[in-house]
């Protein structure tokens, strides 16, 4: 009796290490997004098209900017070249259900971290790639010197942002007269202020950068205000549910201020893969495979590096242009917010 019983036990645990077996091939990669990446050959970025110096698209059907360039990042961990990225322009009111619904596969654009966008929406940031707070556009006509200056204007915004409830909130809490005008098109907001519909427009100032930049003749005719009235890490999304492609994308990101920190750029990488510093070694794969563990081959980082750069290469070919300074998006070691913890 007691074989019997011993051989059905061994029956049952020899099926289910079976199954166990057959879900594991099943399953690929462990993880759905990088197996659906690596059939179609391509990541599926979604961004904006219209934010000079962070996702804008050019006359040729070019993509350029820090949001975009960190896609390709990604590409060249995974798949080895930072060309084969397919980016999707998504807009404030779609890019969520967007990245819900898999029509991309992440979001790098200009979204903000909030505790519902996680909470109740099913999706992780990975990081914040740009530091930013929301801040003011106004025209030099107005005299304004502060925001506190605006009670009873009227002030473009953008509908379906965290910038709508941060500027209701600011104006109540001053107990100052709001008088919003809600449009979605960046064109519409720049007709908007230049013909003078809106006294204001509000929204983060790397997006005001970006929109007084592109008023041409006209840029000087406005001024950014000094204060802000929010927090705003902005950062890129992927769904709740893949961790091997949160940690691809986390790790992108790693890698460019660990690279930066380390002194290697695009240009003097081939120098350093002789580089005798442990972490460095780690870092370029030269020594281990910190890759396998993402779906990554081994030379994940030195292909990000190699073809895109480190952070501050994006920076300076997307962001410097503009005239915004680093700040809060310098490295640790310089006073800034980004720290990258180490590969080993």
């Amino acid at each position: 009796m007691m074989k019997t019983l011993l051989s059905l036990l061994a029956g049952c645990a020899g099926l289910a290490i079976s199954a166990f077996s057959s879900g594991a091939q099943a399953q690929g990669s462990g993880s759905a997004t990088i197996d659906a990446i690596k059939t179609r050959g391509a990541l599926v970025c979604g961004t904006s098209a219209d934010l000079p110096g962070f996702a804008v698209l050019n006359q040729r059907g070019e993509y350029h900017g820090l949001y975009t360039d960190f896609c390709r990042g990604i590409a060249a961990a995974l798949l080895g070249d930072a060309s084969k990225v397919r980016f999707v322009t998504t807009t404030y009111a779609n890019r969520l259900t967007a990245l819900q619904t898999g029509e991309i596969d992440l979001l790098s654009s200009n979204t903000t971290w909030t505790q519902p966008r996680e909470a109740a929406l099913g999706l992780l940031f990975t990081g914040v790639l740009f530091y930013d707070g929301q801040g003011f556009l106004v025209s030099n006509t107005l005299g304004v010197k502060s925001i506190k200056e605006l009670d009873g204007a009227s002030v473009c915004v953008q509908p379906g942002t965290t910038t709508e409830k941060n500027l209701a909130d600011f104006f109540r809490s001053s107990n100052m007269k709001l008088n919003p005008v809600v449009i979605e098109s960046v064109e519409e907001i720049r007709n908007a202020m230049t013909g003078g519909r809106c006294d204001a427009f509000t929204v983060g100032t790397s997006t005001l950068a970006a929109f007084r930049a592109g008023l041409g003749p006209r840029a000087e005719d406005f001024v950014v205000l000094p204060e802000l009235i929010s927090k705003e890490p902005l950062g890129p999304v992927v769904r709740k549910g893949d961790d091997k492609f949160f940690d691809l994308v986390r790790w992108t990101q790693n890698a460019m201020h660990l690279a930066e920190e380390f002194g290697i750029t695009s240009k003097n990488i081939d120098e350093h893969m002789g580089d005798p510093r442990p972490d460095v070694q780690r870092l370029l794969g030269v020594s281990g495979n910190f890759g396998a563990d993402m779906g990554a081959p081994v030379g994940w980082a030195a292909n990000i590096i190699r073809q895109v750069g480190n952070y501050a290469e994006l920076w300076d070919r997307n962001v410097a242009p503009m005239g915004l300074p680093r700040g809060r998006n310098a490295l640790y070691t310089q006073g800034g917010l980004q720290y990258a913890p180490p590969v080993r």
